[in-house]
């Protein structure tokens, strides 16, 4: 999960007051407590981190719950609220033709989210295209033109070129055709006075519709600096937070723009073109505090199902939620997670059902990595059909006659075996959620998620 530790701990604070219908000046005290505890953990400035603690205290202890709601609910809105706030808005990012000027230091994941942007661009419905210009580091060129094609976008550059207004003037005329041109720009390990001036010269060709500036996450609140010096340089009309998954600062840089004028228009969290997600703060802190996001979820899965159709338009996914759970149906459930990204992310933006049904999941179930769905792919395709539908029907012989023709150890297809096993347990408590359980989550679902709905926090 994105920012998990921090979420872990500001969803173990408020436990402590779940169902309350009255709370303590101690009880809250030591709520807020953890909060602070867990936002500077998250690399959150000490002030920020003090103001919204104030903030929290004083409407808990002045405002009375609203009919209906108890005293925890009452506490959980103020924090999502003040969380929220906290972050800011979103960068206005239209779904119209446009260009699109990307800047920031060496190493910053510019290239890598200029591929995913337009990628989540084209998943749109826009055709979009990637100019690099990048003429100053060794590679930019081969990587751009290689993440571009893993993204299915139109790619321009010239590699001959040492020249990058030369290589920009021509790839905006060659790219003019797209709606969405991304122009990739050279980096630096620091905002030198040549970059400066390289970019403002770029920036006076393009006149971009929007200029975003990508930030690594690991800077935690060093990310405010550079938003205050690219700003001046250029102006930025946004920010994309790259590398969140591999960082405990991320709650640093979050909050680090919350002293500039920009703000946060996506977040970047893993290696393929499809780990990247508009920036919503609202669903974000839903998430953070076990809330999910809903609308998140329904974009991913509508994604996911717009790509996975074509490959396998007889499955219903609704399937895995009644009867048995077989190897073709882990397969395309590998296949389809492919699309949407892993399944802990995924689980991660699904409401939590008061007591934490989904959490209890096993780890072994979620735990795929990319790896092992190739090489689980090439066991299963060395198995008969009725071994796919019928798992455990597969003893000592035919594992060993599956593992010859897969080329694969027998560890490994008794490892697939036991991960088929795992994953049917969990399918199985997402099948025995009781009926209430499944009330409050189509509830849920209709009203779209948000605070909208407390009682899922009863």
């Amino acid at each position: 999960m994105v920012l998990g530790d921090l979420g872990n701990s500001l969803r173990a604070s408020l436990d402590k007051l779940r169902g309350k219908s009255r709370i303590s000046q101690e009880e809250l005290s030591e709520v807020i407590k953890d909060i602070q505890r867990a936002l500077l953990g998250a690399d959150v400035d000490v002030e920020l981190v003090m103001s919204l603690s104030n903030s929290i205290r004083e409407r808990a202890s002045d405002q009375e719950p609203p009919p209906g709601a108890s005293a925890s609910d009452h506490v959980l809105k103020i924090v999502y609220e003040e969380l929220v706030n906290l972050i800011g808005d979103s960068s206005d990012i239209p779904l119209s033709s446009q260009k699109i000027l990307l800047v920031g230091l060496q190493g910053s994941g510019k290239t890598t989210t200029a591929a995913k942007l337009a990628r989540w661009f084209s998943t749109k419905g826009l055709s979009s295209s990637i100019i690099q210009t990048d003429t100053f580091r060794p590679g930019a060129y081969d990587q751009t033109k290689q993440m571009a094609e893993k993204a299915e976008v139109l790619f321009y550059g010239d590699s001959s070129s040492k020249d990058p207004f030369e290589i920009l003037q021509s790839g905006m005329e060659a790219t003019q055709h797209t709606d969405i041109q991304i122009i990739d720009t050279a980096g630096r390990h620091a905002l030198e006075d040549d970059l400066i001036t390289e970019l403002q010269k770029i920036e006076s060709i393009v006149k971009p519709d929007r200029s975003l500036l990508i930030l690594d996450a690991a800077l935690g609140q060093g990310a405010k600096d550079q938003a205050k010096l690219f700003h001046k340089a250029i102006g930025i009309d946004g920010v994309i937070i790259t590398k969140f998954d591999g960082t405990a600062k991320g709650g640093g840089a979050l909050t680090a723009i919350h002293e500039t004028n920009t703000s946060i228009a996506f977040i970047g969290a893993g290696e393929t073109v499809q780990d990247i997600d508009r920036f919503e703060p609202n669903g974000f802190i839903s998430r953070l505090l076990g809330m999910g996001d809903l609308r998140q979820l329904t974009e991913r899965l509508e994604r996911a199902m717009q790509e996975f159709a074509d490959e396998d338009d007889d499955w219903d996914p609704m399937s895995l939620l009644k009867g048995p759970f077989t190897l073709s149906d882990m397969r395309r459930q590998m296949r389809a997670m492919n699309k949407m990204g892993p399944l802990d992310q995924i689980l991660d933006l699904m409401p939590s059902l008061g007591k934490g049904s989904l959490n209890k999941i096993p780890t072994e179930a979620v735990d795929l990595t990319k790896d092992k769905m190739v090489t689980y792919d090439i066991i299963m395709n060395s198995m008969t059909p009725s071994e796919l539908k019928n798992p455990r029907t597969i003893g000592a012989s035919r594992i060993e006659r599956i593992s010859r023709g897969s080329g694969t150890s027998e560890d490994e297809v008794r490892e697939l075996l036991s991960q088929h096993r795992n994953m049917e347990k969990g399918i199985k408590q997402m099948q025995g959620l009781g009926q209430g359980d499944l009330k409050r989550l189509m509830k849920r679902m209709q009203k779209g998620g948000g605070m909208d709905n407390l009682d899922l926090f009863k």
